[in-house]
């Protein structure tokens, strides 16, 4: 898989969030920048960057190392950004997702699923009984939905995910 930089904002903003793209950005292709640099580089407060390369961090987008200001007698960190994680991440997370469909379509299949006309709500057979069939939106009687579009759709996306991952082994 080639890294683009399409997937790796995708993949940072999904682990860490959509504000630290900027950061990315100002990190990639460097080594060793100090925090101080990143800060101005993005203009935010050193709190706010320091946040952001905990969450790059605590996925293991960044790597640093610490070196103590001879003046001042303080640590300073310096970044890296590093992307063979990225495709690491890429497949984790489509695993994932593989295994929350999964579990879906076995929810889709074994259960009876109600829906309001109003489109409100849809709630499972114990939840639609207690509310006694009625929307607890709108009060309007519910039906039994039909679901085995839904399912179908469910499979599709799941053989299509199951090809993708099995691509990048």
């Amino acid at each position: 898989m080639r890294l683009t930089n399409k997937i790796i904002e995708s993949v940072v903003s999904e682990v860490a969030g959509d504000d630290v793209l900027s950061l990315v950005k100002a990190l990639k292709n460097k080594k060793n920048v100090s925090e101080f640099t990143l800060a101005s580089a993005i203009k935010r407060e050193i709190n706010a960057t320091r946040n952001m390369l905990y969450r790059l961090y605590e996925n293991n987008l960044v790597s640093f190392i610490r070196k103590k200001d001879k003046k001042k007698g303080w640590y300073i960190y310096y970044w890296t950004f590093n992307p063979s994680r990225v495709k690491d991440l890429v497949k984790s997370l489509k695993k994932e997702r593989l295994n929350k469909l999964k579990d879906r379509l076995e929810r889709e299949k074994q259960g009876n699923f109600f829906i309001c006309p109003n489109t409100c709500i849809r709630l499972n057979f114990e939840q639609a009984t207690e509310f006694e069939f009625k929307c607890p939106e709108c009060g309007t009687l519910m039906s039994q939905e039909d679901n085995k579009e839904k399912i179908k759709e469910i499979e599709k996306e799941v053989k299509e995910l199951e090809k993708e991952v099995k691509k990048l082994k």
